[in-house]
């Protein structure tokens, strides 16, 4: 065998949330050779470790989805991982808050799924009742979600990353696939200077896995349009505004949950983040730009079929990307007495947002197989928090078919 030739009996691509959290269910069943391979020097590059925080309990996600019931599951897996690792997190909850009458509708069936998908402790508050969780916040009813939480999911992920070593497997940084062919025994993955083999490969890429799949021969029937959201931070002398979280509530035609505020477990208290159009996959400043990524997102007819009928939102979004006063004023209609100088510019993240080719969005998880390969397509949030029971997922999947 050549020296630069590793094999191992599974090859996992891409060292975010799932993609170890994937390592991790199949490390615990006693797999004897595993492998997570990582494009950039560190684990949690990208969506992972511009992830706002939050443990979602799976309020928003239509009963009997595979989100709804991974989020669930994940939730509750994700606390009880935390405790055993010691890793720092709060069960805070949060607070849903309707500015108009016209939201009320709205309201009711957040609180009818909830229930529907097990939520214990929901509260329907009236306008007066919702200054018992949030004093600053103003509204015509709120719904409380006790099962909320937050937690840093790079540390999430480097206490994942610490259990699958220890169970004797590799992780490897800087190791980008840049091809896969098939071979007698499984699948090669070209890197720089090393060949992985694999008997099966599962594919957890987030903004590259519609190419991943490309890659490997598999045609995804998506394709990835990346979106950028931008956050301001409350300065520390105005952090009293918001005693955990506080979001509005969302609009149902969209994926995106609207400005909303999330305290973090530093302390700091975070407001954002909107959805802004990048033209870059991995970008995140207002200015990045790829032009094969703009080229990808531009020649796809679905982004067009989906800009023609959601251009006056995404018009919006572009306002108050730029505009401060704009996206304070956002915010304002949960917390009037916030002014602009109460918030400072922080890091953006990017999503990676599924289009079908008829321009709809891809709501739910969506996870393909095919002999020896499992690809991860979609998996917006709540993906942070389902981690482990969609590794548990894709590992059952993997055993059952690969």
């Amino acid at each position: 065998m050549n020296n630069s030739e590793q094999v191992y009996d599974i090859a996992i691509v891409g060292g975010g949330v799932v993609g170890l959290a994937t390592a991790l269910s199949l490390a615990r069943r006693g797999v004897k050779r595993l492998v997570v391979l990582e494009a950039e020097k560190k684990l949690a590059t990208h969506q992972t470790g511009h992830n706002s925080g939050v443990i979602h309990s799976g309020l928003y996600y239509k009963p009997g989805s595979l989100k709804a019931k991974l989020c669930v599951e994940g939730r509750r897996a994700l606390y009880e991982f935390c405790e055993q690792e010691g890793i720092r997190h709060e069960r805070c909850g949060k607070l849903v808050v309707a500015s108009s009458e016209e939201q009320l509708e709205s309201l009711r069936v957040l609180a009818e799924r909830g229930a529907a998908n097990g939520l214990s402790g929901l509260r329907v508050l009236d306008s007066s009742e919702i200054g018992e969780y949030e004093p600053h916040v103003v509204g015509v009813a709120g719904l409380h979600v006790p099962e909320t939480g937050i937690v840093d999911f790079t540390s999430v992920c480097d206490a994942y990353a610490d259990v699958v070593r220890r169970l004797g497997h590799s992780i490897r940084l800087g190791a980008r696939v840049v091809s896969v062919s098939p071979t007698a025994s499984g699948f090669a993955l070209y890197t720089k200077g090393k060949t992985v083999k694999g008997r099966g490969v599962i594919c957890c890429c987030g903004l590259q896995s519609d190419r991943m799949a490309h890659l490997c021969g598999v045609t995804p029937g998506l394709k990835i349009v990346p979106f950028r959201g931008e956050y301001y931070e409350l300065r520390a002398s105005r952090r009293k505004l918001v005693k955990n979280l506080i979001y509005p509530v969302p609009d149902p035609q969209f994926p995106f949950l609207g400005v909303h505020f999330t305290r973090m477990v530093d302390g700091s208290v975070e407001a954002g983040p909107n959805a802004v159009l990048s033209f870059k996959r991995e970008g995140y400043g207002r200015l990045s730009f790829s032009l094969r990524d703009a080229a990808s997102t531009l020649t796809y007819r679905g982004f067009w079929r989906m800009a023609r009928k959601h251009w006056l939102m995404g018009t919006g979004e572009m306002y108050r990307s730029w505009s401060k006063k704009a996206f304070v004023s956002a915010l304002q209609r949960m917390i009037p007495e916030l002014t602009p100088d109460d918030l400072f510019p922080v890091e953006s993240g990017v999503r990676a947002q599924a289009l079908e080719p008829d321009g709809a969005l891809v709501d739910d998880f969506r996870i393909v197989e095919r002999p020896g390969m499992i690809h991860v397509l979609n998996a917006p949030s709540p993906a942070a928090t389902a981690s482990l029971s969609i590794g548990k997922f894709v590992a059952d999947r993997f055993e059952a078919n690969c």
